[in-house]
């Protein structure tokens, strides 16, 4: 078990600490200070008590006294809006729906390749890897345009985007010199406290 900020909630997290969609909901609880138990699970030997919670039994899933969300976006909507300093959405119901878009397509085309990255070697995870490297190129120049991804704010946009770059290594993925931006806006997100924070012990590992 860990602790993840310093502003009390009484949350408990039971979070896969391998899993891009358990880390991005890590993120937002890192950058919003929010003090939460984090029950890491081994996702081959899951606690009984998770699916007792959860009928999916997946991670991550998120108790806040008599609630249970279990669904990645659905918690970090939640813990938006529960706390709502740092705002991680925009304020303009445009942009909004914007961002919105935006998580619709990276969960769409970059977290339901993740199975198939995962296993690493053979012929789909090749095909993933080459999916995945040419939808990031295909965006180079979103990620040129503002600081943030279509935004001056980090925002859970970002939160979902993070660990997807984190992981490229480990998928066997390295971007071309053309996608300096994309690097760059790696680094950026990389060097905010609240992703150290977010990091678990094996996603330390990934990169030193």
């Amino acid at each position: 078990m860990a602790l993840i900020g310093s502003r009390r909630s009484g949350m408990t997290l039971f979070s896969d600490p391998s899993c891009p969609q358990s880390h991005r909901t890590r993120i937002v609880l890192a950058e919003k200070d929010i003090t939460v138990e984090v029950i890491n699970i081994d996702p081959n030997n899951k606690p009984e008590d998770l699916a007792d919670l959860n009928p999916y039994n997946s991670a991550p899933t998120l108790v806040d006294r008599d609630l249970v969300l279990y669904d990645a976006r659905v918690i970090m909507e939640y813990l938006d809006e529960r706390f709502p300093h740092p705002p991680l959405m925009a304020v303009d119901p445009v942009s909004r729906a914007r961002l919105r878009l935006a998580l619709y397509h990276i969960e769409r085309d970059w977290y339901n390749l993740l199975p198939d990255l995962a296993a690493t070697g053979d012929k789909k995870s090749m095909a993933a890897q080459q999916v995945l490297r040419e939808s990031l190129i295909s965006t180079v120049e979103l990620f040129k345009a503002k600081p943030f991804f279509l935004s001056d704010e980090f925002s859970l946009v970002d939160c979902t985007i993070a660990p997807i770059l984190w992981r490229l290594s480990s998928f066997g993925i390295e971007l071309s010199p053309d996608a300096r931006s994309i690097l760059r806006y790696a680094d950026r997100l990389f060097a905010r406290p609240s992703f150290r924070e977010s990091l678990s012990e094996q996603e330390l590992e990934i990169q030193p």
